[in-house]
């Protein structure tokens, strides 16, 4: 297959679904730390791919898409073992972007979502530990999700901190969006309640670059047309800044422990940034692990305690458009920092969350994020229908 956009690693993978199903007719992609039986995964990193061997078996949801009928055609790139929000690879190169030329991408699930963006596959599965489908979503223009954490099986998959780590997906189409949820959550249960309660987070929207808020400005309002006036709170009363290094501690302390041995053995090469974060997690102890716990707890209780009901938390995806290619670090490291801020919470709280490409910015996408109770993962997809799905609704897709 042919891949202009430099979002494939493996471009000849081909492997057709069954012949009927929900999703017959229907490509995908996957990130490439899904195994394919007979493949080897490279997970962003020359050197992970030269020291391990073929996968024995394809990945179960890679195998529950085939069986519902979706053809696979390719994987895709991703940042070193997942580890960047940017999409940029420096070994790989960075997939572009179709709808924000001259943009990133977002990461890591970066290819994933160019060859959905870009018409190479219909939908395309990615992992999100701590923004990797919401960040590239709101960049690219698509759907994506971030499912309640532990409700997509991750067998099969590269670990990177499994207590965050979720499989998520984007589409174009909010239907089929929809329809590859049915099929990849195996209890899946038809959730079309209305929302009762519109939660506001103030200082989340405090994030926000002004014209990213002024962007989304009329999905606000059709959201407050079909449902009310909502509430503003403050997520964190205490601010959101405590929240960001415990976030970032217990990630890294399972990323950690998830490739120390490898890393020990192998002493692979990492690009700029991913080189740097990897040494600083090996610093991390037991005690900055318990401590970031503590205030994870209080993270989730906080989420718990606001998502009672039918109540729906309303935030921007990410503080703004895709920053051009080719930034340099400290260019970007602000934006990184208000990204993480922003993308960081429901890993913390593992709640589910979707990204709606309902904004633009200077003709580049912006996303919309609706969050919901835990196990409320049916719930997201039919209101991410139902609300783009209608033109008259003021929330049909336009990114």
């Amino acid at each position: 297959m042919r891949d202009p956009l430099n979002c494939f690693i493996d471009p000849d993978l081909a492997i057709d679904g069954a012949a009927e199903g929900p999703l017959a007719g229907t490509t995908f992609a996957m990130k490439d730390l899904f195994n394919i039986q007979g493949r080897v995964s490279h997970c962003g990193n020359p050197d992970w791919g030269r020291t391990h061997p073929p996968a024995n078996r394809n990945a179960p949801v890679v195998d529950r898409l085939l069986s519902a009928g979706a053809d696979l055609r390719g994987k895709t790139h991703t940042d070193e073992l997942a580890y960047s929000i940017n999409g940029e690879n420096p070994h790989y190169g960075t997939p572009q972007n179709p709808n924000a030329i001259g943009r990133i991408p977002g990461g890591s699930s970066s290819g994933s979502a160019s060859a959905v963006a870009g018409g190479l596959a219909d939908f395309s599965l990615g992992t999100d530990t701590g923004g990797s489908v919401r960040v590239p979503a709101s960049f690219c223009g698509l759907f994506g999700i971030r499912p309640t954490h532990g409700r997509i099986a991750l067998e099969g998959v590269m670990p990177l901190a499994p207590s965050f780590d979720t499989i998520g997906w984007f589409a174009r189409d909010p239907a089929l969006f929809h329809r590859v949820g049915k099929v990849l959550i195996e209890d899946y249960a038809p959730d079309e309640s209305r929302p009762a309660r519109l939660i506001v987070p103030s200082d989340i929207w405090a994030l926000c670059d002004p014209g990213t808020k002024a962007a989304l400005a009329h999905a606000m309002r059709a959201l407050e047309g079909r449902f009310g006036a909502p509430e503003e709170v403050l997520l964190a009363p205490d601010g959101l800044k405590p929240w960001f290094m415990p976030f970032r501690i217990a990630q890294g302390w399972e990323i950690h422990r998830a490739h120390k041995d490898w890393i020990a053995e192998f002493n692979p090469r990492f690009g700029p940034g991913v080189a740097e974060r990897m040494e600083w997690i090996a610093t991390l102890s037991d005690a900055d692990r318990a401590e970031a716990e503590r205030v994870r707890a209080q993270v989730r209780a906080r989420f718990v305690e606001l998502l009672t009901g039918d109540s729906l938390i309303v935030i921007p995806t990410a503080p703004g458009p895709a920053p051009e290619v080719g930034r340099s670090a400290e260019a970007l490291e602000s934006f990184r920092y208000r990204v993480l801020q922003n993308s960081g919470m429901t890993p913390l709280s593992g709640n589910p969350q979707v990204s709606l490409p309902v904004g633009r910015l200077e003709g580049m996408p912006v996303g919309l994020s609706l969050i919901a109770a835990h196990g409320r993962d049916e719930w997201l997809l039919h209101l991410a229908e139902s609300l783009c799905g209608e033109a008259h609704s003021g929330l049909a897709e336009i990114a």
